[in-house]
């Protein structure tokens, strides 16, 4: 099932080879320093020396990595289990998502497959990356949830049109913190905010921007 959600492009990819074996492999989120060091890293990547942009962006990227795959799979019947999800990333290198134990819930229908998604990604993980972050650098939590809720609704602009896809992305936005943090319209998804990217150097504003009128 990960292989065939692989197939959709990168942010789709969970890693399932070496990552036990491999001292990389962190848990996530794991502690403030890499977390830093990364950021760090990207603000350097992007040619800002504003940490609050670069730590942004990075909680955007890293929320489209977990949203993408199992969104993904669970509008094809399988949720996988990402309570024991590791990554790894250091200056100069991409960072990449992992699994060393695949393992998930069958779902029959969109609400059983928000029902173990939610919790598992927001509380789960996305909630202790903030946290983690929150130890370097300040970003108010309308930023923070509505990168979240920006990540989530961007997953359904790669591959073609998937009904089960977006019917599990709109539950998933029509809860907390998501909800309210953007709505669809007739440019699709428009966030109420923005992840600060106009603020790099050569930068603009996204697709999605609430600043875009």
């Amino acid at each position: 099932m990960l292989e065939r959600v692989a197939e959709l492009g990168p942010y789709f990819e969970l890693a399932t080879e070496d990552v036990s074996g491999d001292a990389a492999w962190r848990a996530f989120p794991g502690g403030v320093g890499p977390l830093r060091e990364v950021a760090r890293d990207h603000a350097g990547r992007l040619g800002t020396d504003e940490t609050r942009v670069a730590a942004s962006l990075l909680f955007q990227g890293l929320a489209a990595r977990i949203w993408s795959p199992v969104v993904a799979a669970g509008s094809l019947g399988v949720v996988p289990d990402l309570s024991g999800l590791r990554w790894r990333g250091a200056p100069g290198e991409p960072i990449m998502l992992g699994l060393a134990d695949v393992r998930g819930w069958r779902v029959g229908s969109v609400a059983e497959a928000v029902e173990i998604v939610h919790p598992m990604v927001v509380d789960g993980l996305l909630r202790p990356l903030r946290d983690a972050m929150l130890g370097f650098v300040k970003l108010a939590d309308g930023l923070v949830w509505g990168n979240a809720a920006s990540a989530l609704a961007g997953s359904l602009n790669v591959g073609g049109a998937d009904p089960g896809r977006a019917a599990i992305v709109r539950a998933l936005l029509a809860r907390e913190p998501l909800a309210g943090a953007g709505s669809f319209g007739s440019r699709g998804f428009v966030r109420n905010n923005c992840c600060l990217y106009y603020r790099v150097p050569g930068g603009g504003m996204c697709g999605d921007c609430g600043l875009v009128r």
